[in-house]
């Protein structure tokens, strides 16, 4: 798996290098760039996709049903984790329907935008997606709880509570818009990184500028913290960056690394203040034309490849940090705890999510 994610990451560099002079458009939101993930490659990983392919086999005894083709947007481009994530989602559909559900993966948002990917899922028109919960939030309120400030302690409770009782509560929300939700993804861990001032503690954020996503949390959570939120596309923070517009932004490594944000923002503080998931999606009428069967297949096929995209996210993050500090960037280690009290009265905003919140915390 090192070695796949090594691949995918080399691959990053060379197009990000290609891509950042002169302040050239970047690569979208948490993108990595064009490579293609490696089939496992532990003798353990081997044995247990071979027994995954016998089950498959299995399918193709059983009486799944009509044949059916739908279509999966993305907004990634090919070699992103999140991007391969969807493309094995979409072969192990097929496998363990025995070749009756057959997804067709569109990346590089060459159906649509995340946000109208949602619309039109909602709407039946398109078959399924991959979108960030944050996306999610201005449609269906509740998925804004998953971009509370520091409401997960560590990626393992994270996904204890995403695939625990606080997931299903908010996932089930869906069916009262038309869709089905299949399993979460990751997204990667947010951190600040600055141009000229480094960030070790709270009081070095006042008065910055900082680019955020046009979430509600997002810009209630900079000014908790004493700085100045500045919503901006993601295509146009390099050039923010690069011209003073902004003082900062804030991203996971992946992203940090792969936009080349960090050739011009050398000082990247390990806050960890947001992880916001990735969700799969599908439309209540892909939903209803499968059979019973289709339907185990394709949820089967979803946790597996949740499985494997959790982890090698990971692993990219890891790689992607890697080569920032390579390259000369400045890795900063920060008092968590202190930036958690500054942002505690963003919780008071947003009583809507308590309930939420204490089956996150709860889930240790």
């Amino acid at each position: 798996m090192k070695k796949a994610i090594s691949v995918i990451l080399s691959c990053a560099m060379v197009m990000s290098m290609t891509a950042c002079g002169g302040g050239a458009a970047k690569p979208a939101e948490t993108a990595a760039t064009t490579a293609q993930a490696a089939a496992p490659e532990t003798s353990g990983e081997k044995e247990e996709a071979a027994s995954e392919k016998e089950e498959g086999s299995e399918a193709a005894g059983q009486d799944m049903g009509k044949e059916l083709h739908f279509k999966l947007a993305e907004n990634q481009p090919d070699g992103n984790p999140v991007t391969e994530g969807m493309k094995m989602f979409a072969e192990l559909a097929k496998e363990y329907t025995g070749g009756t559900v057959n997804i067709d993966v569109y990346p590089n948002a060459a159906l649509c935008d995340e946000a109208s990917s949602i619309d039109q899922v909602q709407m039946g028109t398109l078959d399924f997606s991959r979108v960030n919960t944050n996306t999610m939030a201005p449609v269906i309120d509740i998925f804004g709880v998953f971009a509370m400030p520091y409401l997960f302690s560590s990626t393992e409770q994270k996904y204890k509570a995403l695939d625990g009782e606080a997931g299903e509560a908010v996932l089930s929300t869906l069916s009262d818009y038309n869709m089905v939700g299949l399993d979460y993804y990751e997204a990667g861990s947010r951190c600040f990184y600055t141009v000229s001032k480094p960030v070790r503690s709270v009081a070095d954020l006042k008065g910055m500028k900082f680019r955020v996503q046009p979430t509600e949390v997002a810009i209630s959570m900079v000014q908790a913290l004493g700085a100045e939120a500045t919503p901006m596309e993601y295509g146009e923070v390099f050039q923010g960056l690069q011209t003073g517009i902004v003082d900062g932004a804030e991203n996971d490594f992946v992203s940090y690394f792969t936009s080349g944000h960090y050739e011009v923002a050398k000082y990247y503080s390990l806050d960890g203040h947001m992880a916001p998931p990735a969700l799969l999606i599908c439309s209540q009428a892909a939903w209803d034309k499968m059979s019973e069967p289709q339907r185990e297949g394709v949820i089967k096929a979803s946790k597996e490849a949740a499985k494997w995209q959790r982890q090698a996210m990971q692993d990219f993050q890891e790689e992607s940090r890697a080569k920032c500090e390579e390259a000369g960037c400045e890795i900063i280690e920060v008092d968590v705890k202190e930036f958690q009290d500054a942002v505690a009265s963003v919780y008071d905003e947003y009583p809507q999510y308590k309930e939420v919140v204490d089956m996150v915390r709860a889930a240790q």
